[in-house]
């Protein structure tokens, strides 16, 4: 990812997407207006770009998903990438870890990254256990000339810890890199083991960029981004917090912050 300065990339949470158990049938259009909506507040509000996730309550922990929800993710990313600027980069993370589906629709779509929650290893979730697959990933972006799509790793999050311990999120890092990784990801709800994670991937890991994958605040930014190359932000940008519409005003608050430390 490109350093010029700190990254602050929204995330764009999704309601339930067709060809999962829980959407709400019509309720496509809303979904697409609501996205756009909240991306143009994130560029209005300074940020650098978004992360278009789906929110579908149950997921398989196979690379796998359905055509229908390929299809109205792909709808949403084109939507949101027409509607913003060149400079605004649009992300994709179709979960658990559907990462051929993100990759396609990226690559299709418009988008500028995906974010893996399982490039390599294994790690658990509440669907079951989700074990990566590199070298299928790293075919397919070949074959679908998808290398330009740049890609970030979790390596030590609330969506990906290694299983059965053993490993830092430094060692995670390399090994992701290893298998393509443009960047990768760590987050923990402790400020202080947050900054060990990044510590570690410094470490390991020299020069690959380091986002902050939730638990960023206003309140712990400019500390936390001090550290961190960039950072994914989610519940304190949104109304009425988690998995609500984004907020221009939260945005550009948290952006000025960020931009004290560039």
């Amino acid at each position: 990812m490109p350093d010029q300065h700190k990254r602050v990339l929204g995330m764009i949470h999704l309601q339930p997407l067709p060809g999962t158990p829980f959407h709400e049938p019509g309720s496509l259009d809303r979904i697409v207006a609501t996205a756009v909506r909240s991306a143009k507040a994130l560029e209005n509000g300074g940020a650098d770009g978004c992360l278009v996730q789906t929110v579908d309550r149950v997921y398989s922990v196979e690379d796998e998903a359905d055509p229908a929800r390929i299809a109205a993710m792909a709808l949403v990313v084109a939507a949101v990438v027409a509607a913003t600027g060149d400079g605004f980069r649009t992300g994709v993370q179709i979960m658990r870890n559907a990462v051929s589906a993100s990759l396609a629709v990226a690559a299709v779509a418009g988008g500028a990254f995906v974010r893996v929650g399982a490039l390599v290893g294994e790690t658990r979730s509440q669907q079951g256990v989700v074990r990566a697959d590199p070298l299928a990933f790293a075919t397919y972006r070949k074959a679908i000339d998808a290398t330009g799509v740049e890609v970030v790793a979790d390596v030590d999050t609330m969506h990906y810890s290694w299983l059965g311990g053993g490993k830092s999120a430094g060692e995670v890092a390399r090994a992701a890199r290893t298998a393509g990784a443009d960047a990768v990801a760590v987050s923990d709800p402790d400020e202080e083991t947050a900054l060990s994670k990044i510590e570690s991937v410094r470490a390991c890991a020299p020069g690959l960029p380091v986002l902050l994958a939730g638990h960023t605040d206003h309140r712990n930014a400019a500390k936390l981004l001090r550290a961190a190359d960039g950072a994914f932000v989610g519940s304190c940008l949104e109304s009425g917090g988690w998995g609500g519409e984004i907020d221009e005003r939260r945005v550009a608050e948290y952006t000025a912050v960020v931009r004290g430390l560039s």
